[in-house]
């Protein structure tokens, strides 16, 4: 008897320890619960000296929030601190005050009674504004020599517009007030950040001139590449001449513009868009040396759209920084903008959703991230070499696999620089690897690689990956962006190292010639022309627009089973949307296997092949319309319209109910 409970007890044991990890067994969320009548829409974030937080709002208001740590489990106290601002979207703890950044102003919120309310409303810096509801103000991030940094959004009137001095600029402050213009070219710069060594980067969201996510280096007299902000380079203080008319509208790819626009600075890392997340934002570096895991020196970027926090591995080759974006933790309760360093080396991240979907379903939250301790198993880095690419891991990998050409898929793309809002992924390639060499430790795998391209972005993709404990990788997938080839090190010994492709593979599928046009397929499930048999009549029509937000213009519609139906949808948005129609409860499965659909979506409208999926539209570009035709369901239920595009589904629903 003894010896069957012990051979159950192993069994279990077995089974138990190959129960596939989650990023929660590394990196925990901890929410801090809110008081209902605290409308916490977090704008900013400020870790005090003293273990408190101060968090600024889009409403206007400043808390101090005491035991944000939930010590011994006990809940965080809220104080309102300050209030009457303009939409707070950033906050600073300097010189022992909170500094709040305004639309049109910085201001110095100073408690001199010490009773913890602000009492006196200093205006440190003010900033010109027009009134255009996209005129929103971010910062200040101090710098190591006690400088401050602020971005200017653009404005929107159909296109992002600068209506006042300097919007579509980063600016530099002294602590005197002194400002110094630093760059331009920016469109919605939510996100920014100072490395130790006081580089300054910002993120940028998918826009006009914009063809996906991205982050940049800014140096004075950089231009990050949407041209409105140009419309100021005459003005004393510009650092750099260049004019709105000196930008081709040529549909290039930004790096091969650059080549001809001296001033353009590309980016450092693209997040490529649905692919990594939709709309980036905060950006902070580790420097707490292994207290946050094994990613010390690396950075975070936040995604306000996706709810998710990204990490970043950058290094500077021929004087130039690049690098690699991966997935990092997923699952936040509503779409991060702010993230700051707890005193404990935990994160803190502040949220907001109101007219800015996410798909974390609350429309605020702040939550903690901290790590458990345990080491996740992660491609730690990735390095350009002359002929491909050093992979760098946090556990030792099994070598077998490591050594097969079946757990490596390497592809190449890059985008439009266009005047229209984003662009659809171009010149995809599938890149062949020529030799294998792993490292005899197993931390790390070098790859030859042919047709690497400059300021190409390279899906490193390592499905086949194991640790030797036979764990997959956390996260087997990541985006380097290569700007330069890395020439201080020697190429790999093809010939000792060379792996032997199978025939199947001789023929990889190669979409370099992809057109610049999202292509839609046209099938049975997608039917543009009335059918013949209608006799030109159908029994219904039914006509979907959009609007902002992530949604659909009508939320339902009631038809009879097996009626003609004539669907009409205009997307009269400014981003990219399908209508997709799918059986009763099955939209989640839908769309998440659009979400991992990859590099193939856009080719195939981000419509999955499933059963799940009775009609469609193609993937519409902004301002666009189609019309499709199909025969209602026989079986009553209420069916979902849904659009695929990674990132939209949660959010962009409706029902088509049907009824006998």
């Amino acid at each position: 008897m003894k010896k069957i409970l012990i051979l159950s007890i192993l069994s279990f044991s077995s089974v138990f320890a190959q129960k596939p990890s989650t990023e929660d067994d590394f990196y925990r969320i901890v929410t801090l619960p809110v008081p209902e009548d605290v409308k916490l829409e977090v704008g900013g974030l400020a870790v005090m000296p003293d273990g408190r937080l101060g968090v600024s709002t889009r409403r206007g208001d400043v808390w101090i929030v005491s035991n944000p740590y939930m010590k011994n489990g006990t809940a965080p106290t809220y104080k309102r601190f300050a209030s009457g601002l303009h939409e707070s979207l950033g906050l600073a703890y300097i010189k022992g005050n909170l500094w709040a950044t305004q639309r049109g102003e910085v201001t110095i919120l100073k408690d001199n009674n010490g009773d913890e309310i602000a009492d006196e409303y200093e205006a440190f810096y003010k900033f010109p504004l027009a009134g255009n509801y996209h005129e929103y103000t971010y910062g200040p991030v101090l710098l190591p020599d006690n400088n401050m940094i602020f971005t200017l959004n653009l404005g929107w009137q159909g296109k992002g517009v600068s209506l006042s001095k300097w919007r579509g600029w980063m600016l530099k402050i002294t602590p005197e007030g002194k400002m110094t213009p630093w760059a331009t070219g920016l469109r919605s710069p939510a996100g920014m950040g100072a490395l130790r060594n006081g580089d300054i980067f910002y993120t940028e969201n998918q826009g006009d001139w914009v063809g996906s996510g991205r982050m940049t280096h800014l140096e004075k007299g950089d231009f990050a590449g949407n041209p409105e902000g140009l419309k100021w380079t005459s003005e004393e203080g510009s650092p750099l001449l260049t004019k709105v008319s000196d930008i081709p509208d040529t549909h290039e790819p930004l790096y091969e513009v650059a080549k001809r626009v001296p001033s353009i600075k590309v980016p450092a890392v693209w997040f490529p868009h649905t692919l990594m997340g939709i709309s980036t934002a905060d950006v902070i570096e580790d420097t707490f040396g292994g207290k946050f895991g094994p990613f010390e020196g690396q950075m975070f970027v936040g995604d306000q759209g996706h709810s998710k926090i990204m990490r970043v591995y950058l290094e500077k080759v021929a004087g130039k920084y690049q690098g690699i974006c991966f997935p990092f933790r997923e699952g936040f309760q509503s779409g991060i903008l702010r993230m700051r360093w707890g005193l404990d080396a935990s994160m803190f991240v502040g949220m907001t959703s109101r007219g800015w979907s996410s798909t974390g379903k609350d429309e605020f939250g702040l939550q903690r991230l901290e790590w458990t301790g345990k080491m996740p198993f992660e491609m730690k880095s990735v390095k350009s070499m002359p002929d491909g690419f050093l992979i760098e891991f946090t556990q030792p990998v099994n070598k077998e696999m490591a050594k097969s050409l079946d757990s490596y898929k390497i592809n190449g793309f890059t985008y439009q620089y266009h005047h229209n809002y984003g662009s659809p992924i171009i010149n995809t390639k599938a890149l062949k690897i020529k030799a294998i060499q792993v490292a005899e430790d197993g931390m790390s795998v070098r790859l030859a690689i042919d047709s690497l391209r400059l300021g190409y972005i390279h899906e490193l993709r390592l499905e086949g990956i194991q640790n030797t404990e036979n764990r997959s990788l956390l996260h087997p997938f990541g985006y380097y962006t290569l700007n330069n080839i890395n020439t201080e090190v020697s190429k790999m010994d093809v010939v000792k190292y060379a792996v032997v492709e199978k025939k199947a593979e001789e023929h990889a599928h190669d979409m370099s010639a992809m057109p610049a046009k999202v292509t839609n397929v046209i099938s049975a499930k997608r039917v543009n022309e009335m059918p013949a048999d209608w006799n030109g009549k159908s029994d219904q029509t039914l006509i979907v627009g959009t609007k902002p937000g992530l949604k659909f213009d009508v939320s339902k519609f009631q038809v009879k089973a097996g009626s003609r139906i004539r669907l009409v949808f205009n997307n009269n948005d400014d981003m990219l949307h399908n209508l997709v129609i799918v059986k009763p409860k099955t939209v989640d499965k839908v769309g998440q296997a659009a979400i991992v659909m990859g590099l193939d979506g856009a080719e195939k409208a981000y419509v999955p092949a499933l059963d799940e999926v009775l009609f469609h539209t193609g993937l519409m570009q902004p301002e666009s319309q189609e019309t499709i035709y199909f025969v209602a369901p026989s079986t009553a239920g209420d069916y979902t319209f849904v659009c695929t595009y990674p990132g939209h589904y949660t959010l962009m629903q409706g029902v088509i109910k049907v009824t006998k």
